[in-house]
């Protein structure tokens, strides 16, 4: 059976190794079809039987096809996760879609985080192709009061391309990409992606028609209340006797990105050219938080009614 295990393997090798009923099919239509005298026994095989072939020692060795690690076909940006150093301005990239509905796409969220101040902008696109994407992309990055150092993303094409490396290029960012099997290298917005968005826009559908009125939306009431009247827990990291390293969120720890980014040695230092804290302290001091929380679902809720979408029951605000 040594030469129909080595035709076997040709075969699976050609066709990148299909079920075995697929493969059987090819068997028989080698013989049967074409004629080839070599696949007498092959065309009778059963599908259990070409299984167990496959199964074996003798049939792993004429199958294993070695090959050289390919280079990745777009060079863009170093793998490897970032180090803000106590900075802020390193940002954690992802996208999260708003779900299908009878074949047509819903909107796409593009939410950015910063590393160190957990300053959060998010932005809404129809669609991610560049035409809708990098426009969009561009007003996150505005919205951020400091200095972009860096960028990092998973390895979505809507990320890494050369329209993104040429709008980092220009802020003179760095460009990072996850690692391979490291699920923590962007978990911090993988976070936010599911206690801000999911949360407070849900998982419906929401038709790619609505992406600007959506982007209108976080521009004037999400993004302001996420920074500066939403706080969020900084953890204490301590390492015990054995190296293990735990993390605590002291209550004392607990501010709005804007508290966070204040406190930050030299933070005046990587506010952008034009912002000032009087400029921020204005925005953080207009409404209380429970105010502009319930300002932001207001106009969440007006928002649904326009894209004819259901809304939860309101919360209620004292």
């Amino acid at each position: 059976m040594s030469i129909g295990l080595t035709l076997l393997a040709e075969v699976d090798r050609a066709h990148e190794r299909l079920s075995g009923p697929a493969t059987g099919c090819i068997l028989r239509r080698e013989y049967e079809q074409f004629e080839r005298r070599e696949y007498v026994r092959l065309a009778q095989i059963s599908v259990a039987h070409l299984y167990n072939l496959r199964r074996s020692a003798r049939y792993r060795n004429q199958a294993a096809v070695y090959e050289p690690t390919r280079p990745t076909a777009i060079a863009i940006g170093e793998r490897r996760r970032p180090n803000p150093q106590g900075r802020p301005g390193f940002l954690r990239v992802d996208t999260v879609h708003q779900g299908d509905w009878d074949g047509a796409k819903g909107v796409y969220h593009i939410n950015a985080v910063d590393a160190v101040t957990q300053w959060q902008v998010v932005g809404c696109v129809s669609q991610i192709s560049e035409r809708y994407l990098i426009p969009v992309l561009g007003a996150v990055l505005e919205q951020f009061p400091f200095v972009v150092l860096g960028f990092h993303a998973d390895n979505g094409s809507e990320y890494i391309n050369h329209r993104v490396a040429e709008l980092l290029n220009k802020l003179q960012a760095e460009f990072t990409k996850s690692r391979a099997c490291r699920s923590q290298d962007n978990a911090l917005v993988e976070g936010k992606n599911g206690a801000v968005i999911r949360k407070l826009i849900g998982y419906g559908h929401i038709p790619g028609e609505h992406a600007e009125a959506l982007q209108k939306f976080y521009v004037q009431f999400l993004n302001p209340y996420l920074n500066f009247h939403r706080p969020c827990g900084f953890a204490t990291v301590r390492f015990d006797a054995r190296g293990k390293r735990w993390r605590r969120y002291p209550l004392e720890d607990y501010q709005t990105p804007y508290e966070k980014l204040k406190s930050l040695p030299e933070a005046t230092r990587q506010l952008k050219p034009g912002m000032s804290w009087a400029k921020l302290g204005q925005i953080a001091g207009q409404m209380s938080d429970t105010q502009w929380a319930g300002r932001m679902h207001a106009a969440k809720a007006r928002l649904l009614r326009q894209c004819k979408l259901p809304y939860p029951v309101p919360p209620v605000f004292g």
